[in-house]
């Protein structure tokens, strides 16, 4: 099967191919009329045009390019949310790179399997510590540990990457209070929490900042509300923090991740009907009554698809990563996901809205 990349660069030059059919038989004649009128050489429009386009075509269509590596050798990186899936793969893979790791589980001290088998790799490149980014006292002794394992605390802490997060589904009315605080409490307020706590040894590695968003950190969508908007707030801390951050020549960098489900199995059936069943026990009896139970049913059956969707494969997010921590010059956002998730994206954020609701909503 072909890779990510080229399967979204196939797909762009041809998209590339029929846009620039229409803006070489149907734009030409357009701006030239327009001008006229302004009292501008006619060519001109059109090239600009056409000179603009190539540069975008180019730059979103050809692999990047390469942006020089910097040597692992004696660097540290934090990851958060080691006991599953990205932050579980990241700490394996970074560490066969040869970066020290310090790989904070949440079910460190109750023997959780992702811990244990991290453990297992009798490293002194790995090290595992307890961590709940949702309590200051765990943050603040993972910090302690972190000054006191690093091969030199003078140089600081190379990368921090914030990948601890939980996902939920559920329609506003049906959505208590309490999913929306615990969205945010882990997802914004945990990464806020131990990007604060660790920035000043970043700081003096002049080092990175990686926050793991999502595609729902760009766009909205039904049914994931609480989630959206946790990672609307990574997206919003992160370009603050970049901001704030370039005087000292850190680097934050937003890593998007698209439909990950498969790779993660972050969602499942089982987890679908118990969120479900405790949804509508708990929701308002005139709010059961307008939406009645066929209709909350046939919205709990949508996302009961979504458990065997997305990517099986995590190297795109994986690969990301690894680039925004090694490369001299990182890009400020990484989109991993499937073409038309990328697409649709796009569409999302820069079409007006009106225009992307009625494509896709």
């Amino acid at each position: 099967m072909a890779s990510l990349p080229l399967i979204r660069a196939a797909f762009l030059v041809l998209f590339s191919i029929s846009l620039t059919l229409v803006l070489g038989f149907g734009l030409p004649s357009a701006l030239n009329f327009i001008a006229r009128c302004l009292g501008l050489p006619e060519a001109s429009v059109t090239e600009c045009i056409v000179v603009v386009y190539l540069f975008f075509v180019f730059y979103v269509v050809l692999p990047p390019i390469p942006r020089g590596s910097v040597k692992t050798e004696g660097k540290a990186v934090f990851i958060t949310g080691c006991d599953t899936g990205f932050g579980f793969a990241l700490a394996k893979h970074l560490h066969k790179l040869g970066f020290t790791v310090f790989a904070g589980c949440l079910l460190k001290d109750k023997g959780g399997d992702g811990s244990r088998e991290l453990e297992e790799l009798h490293s002194e490149r790995m090290k595992v510590v307890q961590l709940d980014v949702c309590s200051e006292e765990q943050v603040t002794r993972a910090v302690e540990f972190v000054r006191a394992n690093l091969e030199d605390p003078e140089k600081g802490l190379w990368a921090l990457v914030n990948n601890a997060g939980v996902s939920t589904f559920g329609e506003v009315e049906f959505t208590s209070m309490e999913t929306y605080k615990q969205m945010s409490e882990v997802n914004l307020w945990g990464t806020i929490r131990v990007t604060k706590a660790l920035l000043p040894l970043i700081r003096r590695a002049k080092g990175r900042v990686v926050n793991l968003a999502s595609m729902y950190g760009r766009m909205g969508n039904a049914l994931r509300s609480p989630y959206c908007v946790s990672k609307y707030g990574v997206e919003a801390f992160s370009d603050c923090l970049r901001y704030e951050m370039k005087p000292w020549g850190v680097k934050v960098i937003v890593v998007e991740p698209g439909n990950f489900i498969m790779a993660t199995g972050i969602l499942t059936r089982d987890i679908v009907d118990a969120t479900a069943s405790k949804m509508w026990r708990e929701a308002d009896p005139g709010v059961q009554e307008d939406y009645g139970k066929a209709r909350f049913e046939q919205r709990v059956a949508v996302v009961r698809s979504y458990c065997g969707s997305g990517l099986k494969d995590m190297a795109p997010v994986l690969n990301d990563i690894t680039d925004a921590i090694r490369s001299c010059h990182p890009f400020t956002r990484y989109n991993p996901m499937e073409v038309h998730w990328w697409i649709r994206m796009q569409a999302m954020t820069h079409l007006p809205a009106a225009i992307s609701d009625w494509l896709y909503f």
